[in-house]
């Protein structure tokens, strides 16, 4: 084993010593705050001290002790490792569903997303997380490919009769279908002017994913490229996150045909999502 996984190890083992090495990243501490924060005991925290002292990562000044630049060192590419594992683990049962053909897109955007999927005995978490989503918001702008939920396209319908901003790309199947759920509704949408009802052809992704962006954050809707049920809402307030969602959804958009409420009644319904 080499010396820096062995490094790696003495870290990650302990909880107790990540704790301590995390709260000294943020600035000197004593003995007392260290253990306030940590959780854990006096003889332990003194372990912890000894031995980060013997490895020259801190030092003590009066009652408080302080990372070194070695323990600075340490401390800034370890936190940030377990950050990253932490961020795989919340992605990786979802990462086939992921925008991989979307410029730009990176882990990074959605470290600290919100991951809705099926719970077990409960499949509904994505429908309602989406829900809550268009239902908090004054605007949203998107694209997809798929029909939503009844539940979620009448609030969508609903909230844009009520004043919210709504410029959304369909690809042709999912506008005929969402037209076919409720021709009415969605004439009288279309009709508003505050919609802005969009057709395009080759949506990126668009076999396993949508991008949505509310008030203050960005989203992707992940479903099922056999089915086409939604299988994941990822979320995340990340400034960085929504820049590229609305930076992807306007080249989007700028490719994009406009529809005339009029056209409607070409459409082909291919039916509403059961």
């Amino acid at each position: 084993m080499s010396a820096g996984i062995e490094g790696i190890e003495f870290l990650a083992r302990s909880a107790h010593r990540v704790g301590v090495l995390e709260a000294l990243r943020d600035g000197p501490a004593d003995r007392g705050t260290l253990r306030e924060t940590t959780g854990a005991s006096s003889p332990t925290v003194g372990r912890v001290l000894a031995d980060f002292a013997e490895r020259r990562w801190l030092v003590r000044d009066g009652s408080e002790y302080e990372l070194t630049a070695l323990g600075s060192f340490v401390a800034e590419r370890f936190l940030s490792l377990r950050d990253a594992m932490a961020t795989e683990r919340k992605l990786r049962d979802v990462w086939r569903w992921l925008p991989h053909e979307m410029p730009g897109f990176s882990v990074d955007l959605f470290a600290d997303a919100v991951v809705s999927v099926p719970g077990p005995g409960y499949p509904y978490e994505p429908v309602e997380r989406l829900g809550q989503l268009i239902a908090s918001t004054t605007a949203m702008r998107g694209f997809d490919s798929i029909v939503y939920k009844s539940s979620n396209l009448e609030i969508a319908c609903q909230s844009v009769l009520d004043g919210m901003r709504f410029d959304y790309v369909f690809a042709p199947e999912a506008l005929a279908g969402t037209f076919a759920w409720n021709p009415e509704r969605m004439l009288e949408v279309a009709a508003c002017d505050n919609a802005t009802v969009l057709v395009h052809d080759h949506l990126p992704d668009g076999e396993r994913c949508g991008l949505g962006i509310v008030d203050d954050r960005a989203g992707i809707c992940c479903h099922d490229p056999e089915t086409g049920a939604l299988v994941a809402v990822i979320d995340t307030d990340a400034p960085a996150a929504r820049e590229w969602a609305i930076g992807v959804f306007e080249g989007v958009r700028e490719e994009a045909t406009p529809v005339d409420p009029a056209t409607f009644d070409g459409l082909d319904p291919a039916g509403p999502e059961p």
